[in-house]
């Protein structure tokens, strides 16, 4: 394999930098863990940016954050290549191929003015298969005792009932106290840090400081202002912000905001979350596509950036006190409250606006039932299933 050539400067080092993730960004298909896998190859295998251990360490930093996991390890290896401009670069050029390609598909659907034909409906039962794979594996995962299942069904009932944006922060919140002193006396393994790392504990301070300002500042503004667009921005900076467990997590989060206020259509909301699967990149571009639908171009760019913004200043501001922050107790016992009510917000969200819009029959189930077993035991990749899902839906519907 040919060795990498040595390139200084700052400026050869960027476009090192976003070629490297523009290329990741055009051929990373199958969701966050395949993604890390994609990274691993590249970054640490072929061209050596960073060593296992610190990989590793990036790994388990964006686990710990809410954000998408996925984009925040590109974003750090980034960082440790170039800089905080390294990290925005490599964002960029991971997140870009994504975006153009929903924007040119909402833009494609929205001309076509009609939603209820059959291609789109297999869309539809697509998102059925894929939440409920999402749901199974992250049930597994992050609720794998009596406690947490508990947890996680219980913030599923009470976001069924009371279905709103407050009720889940609320229930993030509560879960998190309860995971605090549930498992207060947990032993953790010990934790290594990330190092290396070109931020000072004061740029990282004031990330940390700009993210909750924005988190809690947003919806203030927004009320006192009356502005539609900062209203967008709040929406989607919150569902960014308070988002566990990965991008499938962004579908309760945006559904809340968004369906119930009429601002988007369900059944065009429920054909872009299957869109989205069936390109390379992160989840978290579905928000492209919902720009692209509610506001074109502006919207697109806006809301993509305002989905992104929380995990940036997360990730840039954590790296700094990452030891200190992942090797106390309390800090791991939330995060199990909080990882167990993200399932429960993800079964409320297969509830409803997934199972209930797309399963209309006994045949709707039988197809969703048949693209769940060949996604789950036959293990076809997501992008398969969607063209599965888009083809079938045009032969068995073909006017629904």
């Amino acid at each position: 394999m040919k060795e990498e050539i040595h390139i200084s400067g700052l400026g050869a080092r960027l476009w090192e930098v976003f070629t490297t993730a523009l290329k990741l960004g055009l051929t990373s298909f199958g969701g966050p863990v395949a993604h890390l896998g994609y990274f691993h190859n590249e970054y640490v295998m072929r061209r050596k940016w960073i060593d296992e251990r610190t990989y590793a360490d990036l790994v388990a930093l964006s686990h710990f954050l809410p954000g998408p996991a996925s984009s925040q390890v590109g974003m750090g290896v980034g960082m440790m290549r170039a800089g905080v401009l390294g990290g925005i670069i490599a964002w960029l050029g991971f997140t870009l191929p994504s975006v153009i390609a929903l924007f040119i598909a909402a833009s494609l659907l929205q001309q076509a003015g009609i939603v209820e034909i059959g291609w789109m409906h297999g869309l539809k039962i697509v998102a059925v298969a894929i939440v409920a794979h999402a749901v199974w594996n992250m049930g597994k995962s992050l609720a794998p005792d009596r406690s947490r299942m508990t947890i996680a069904v219980l913030a599923c009932v009470l976001v069924v009932i009371w279905p709103s944006a407050i009720t889940q922060v609320l229930l993030i919140i509560a879960a998190g106290l309860t995971g605090i002193y549930l498992y207060r006396g947990a032993q953790e393994k010990s934790i290594t840090s990330v190092e290396n790392v070109p931020i000072g504990k004061g740029f990282g301070i004031s990330c940390l400081v700009l993210f909750f300002l924005l988190l809690f500042g947003l919806p203030l503004l927004s009320e006192m202002t009356g502005s539609s667009w900062i209203a967008y921005f709040d929406s989607f900076y919150r569902a960014g912000a308070l988002v566990f467990g990965g991008g499938h997590v962004v579908l309760p989060m945006l559904e809340r905001e968004l369906v119930p206020s009429g601002l988007i259509d369900a059944d065009f909301f429920l054909a872009g979350y299957g869109l989205t699967q069936a390109v390379p990149g992160p989840l978290f571009t579905f928000a492209s596509y919902l720009g692209t639908i509610m506001e074109g171009a502006l919207g697109a760019v806006i809301f993509t950036v305002a989905i992104f913004l929380p995990g940036a200043l997360l990730i840039m501001g954590a790296i700094p006190f990452w030891q200190q922050l992942r090797g106390r107790n309390e800090i791991q016992g939330a995060l199990k409250g909080v990882n167990a009510a993200v399932v429960g917000l993800l079964l409320a969200a297969f509830y409803d606006p997934v199972f209930t819009s797309a399963v209309r029959g006994p045949y709707d189930f039988v197809h969703a039932l048949v693209l769940f077993v060949m996604l789950v035991w036959w293990k076809l990749p997501p992008w398969i299933i969607v063209l599965l899902g888009l083809f079938s839906g045009m032969a068995l519907y073909p006017s629904v």
